[in-house]
Order: structure tokens, then sequence, then C-alpha cells
């Protein structure tokens, strides 16, 4: 499939750009690397709104937190692993707890940072965050999908966490409609249910087709959600088809496919094969290498749902 490409840290700082416009609350938190995330126009233009503190992301979340405090709406965007695994206690206690308005952006998710390794991959953030009480989750799929992920996130009374990559990220959808919390039924299906989360659905929807082409009738419901989970929408996937197979860029446990596990298992019990990344340290590589050997491709997707029908 072709579709068209659009800079993921362009539409971050367009859309913050646009949002604080409007609302003078906005202000921006960097840690040593707002202009590498689309913020320079931001920067630019509202100097007294920019909060640089260098490499210290745990007094980032302190000072985010703080500044929502007296009525601001802080966004602070940096690595995943540094926005949630390295602050994780300054998340839980001074956003989680004390419910603070902050805007956190996890860049660089997945294997974004293919060639740094595992100390820069983004594979545990949705499973941290998960655990934070009231915290909404997003992972926007196309480049449509985090537009409205970023002007829902901005409006959005209480704290948030998106995840994106900063690659070159593909236009999906036509619906830039972002709606905290809900999920969508891209392809109807009877065989199957694929519920995906993030930009790696792209490759999804491209192994439904290959599926559909020998006989293989498969949903696919686009998840951008991850807290709060879309419950409805899963209960109605799992009596539509019997069968769900969940795929994310992210280790196995305690993402999505968990998330999709904890709901079956109290409202509508059926078998579900989570596709993910292995629980382990993967070596540093070339991207493709890396999603290939994780069965996150398009063949390997359309094999590992092919085998678990059998």
């Amino acid at each position: 499939m072709k579709y068209e490409m659009f800079d993921a840290k362009k539409i971050i700082g367009e859309v913050t750009l646009a949002e604080a416009d409007v609302n003078p609350n906005i202000v921006v938190v960097s840690t040593d690397s707002a202009p590498r995330t689309g913020m320079g126009e931001f920067i630019a233009k509202y100097p007294k709104r920019y909060y640089e503190l260098g490499i210290m992301e745990q007094g980032a979340i302190g000072v985010s937190a703080g500044l929502a405090t007296t009525g601001k709406i802080p966004v602070f965007c940096a690595p995943a692993p540094f926005v949630t695994a390295r602050p994780f206690e300054m998340f839980k206690i001074d956003v989680g707890y004390m419910h603070q308005n902050v805007k956190a952006i996890g860049r660089n998710c997945g294997f974004n940072y293919s060639d740094l390794g595992p100390t820069h991959y983004g594979l545990e953030d949705m499973a941290l965050v998960r655990l934070i009480p009231d915290v909404a989750v997003l992972a926007p799929i196309d480049a449509s999908q985090l537009r409205g992920a970023m002007r829902a996130m901005l409006r959005h009374d209480g704290p948030v966490y998106l995840r994106i990559g900063t690659a070159p990220i593909p236009k999906i959808f036509d619906n830039e409609n972002f709606e905290i919390g809900k999920g969508t039924v891209v392809r109807e299906g009877s065989d199957v249910a694929i519920l995906t989360t993030g930009e790696i659905s792209l490759n999804v929807f491209e192994a439904a087709e290959k599926l559909g082409a020998n006989g293989i009738s498969a949903m696919v419901v686009a998840m951008p959600t991850m807290a709060p989970i879309d419950e409805e929408i899963i209960v109605k996937a799992a009596k539509q088809t019997g069968k769900i197979v969940t795929v994310e860029e992210h280790y196995v446990v305690s993402g999505l496919g968990s998330a999709v596990c904890e709901v079956c298992a109290r409202s509508s019990p059926v078998p579900v094969e989570r596709l993910g990344v292995p629980q382990m340290y993967l070596s540093a590589g070339p991207y493709n290498d890396l999603v290939k050997y994780c069965k996150l491709d398009v063949e390997g997707i359309a094999d590992s749902v092919a085998s678990f029908l059998k």
C-alpha cells in the first residue's frame, strides 16, 4: 500500500503551537531535546513559555507537575524510556497521585532507536504508565490520529502519556477526530479479530489483506488508546469472532495484549494470541531486521495469525 508520509515531529510541533496560540497556559518543558522534537517554532514565538532543564528527566517531570499546579499545561517530550522508566517515581507521585495536568510525549518508542540498542528502546513504556491510575495512555496509528490525539491530549483535563516514533508516519485515515478511550473497527471479519496499536499497525492492515487473499476473514480493530481501554469494542470483537490476536511494538508482557486479556477474562473469555516483542534484551541492529525477528513484519503477522487459527 502507498500512503503519503508525514514528519511526526513536525506534527507534534505544529499542533502544540496552534493550541498554544489560543491557550496561553500551554508551555513546553525540555530536557535538551525540544528543538529536535519539532518545537523550534514554538520556542521562537514563545521563548518565555519554554523551560529548558538539560538532561534531567526526573527534574522535568517534577517541574512539569509544579507548573501544572499554577494552572499551566506543560508539554514534555523526550525519548520514551527517558520519559517513563527513568523518572517513574516522579511520574507516579508528582503527576499521577497529584493528578496534575501534565502532557508527556515519549518519542522514538519501540525500536525507533534501533542503532542504540536496549538502553534506548521504548518497549516497556505503556506497561509502566498503565500502572499509574487515571493517566490516559495514547498510541496513535497514523498521521491523522497523531494530529487528533495531540489536540485531544492538550484539551483533556488530566495527565496524559502519548507514545510515538519519529520516523516518517503514513496518513492512513482521513478523519482527524480523536476520542480518548475509543477504538475503531477498520475492517470487518468473522474468523479472527486482530487488535493493534501504534505505528506497527500498518503491517497489520497489510497482513489482513494477505490473510483475506488466503481465505481468512480477519476483523481489524485499531486501538489508539491503551488507557482507558475500550472494553466495549474488545468484547464486540471477542463475541463476533471467538478468537483475538493482539499486535504491538512493545514487550508482549503488560502492553495491549495483557490489557485485552484482562478484559476478556472478566467479560468475554476467548483464546488470545499476543504478538509483540519477546521479553529479552535484543541487540542493536537495523529497524526492519528487529521487527522481522519479532515476527512483527507483514509476513510474520500473517503467518502467526494463520498458525493460531490452526
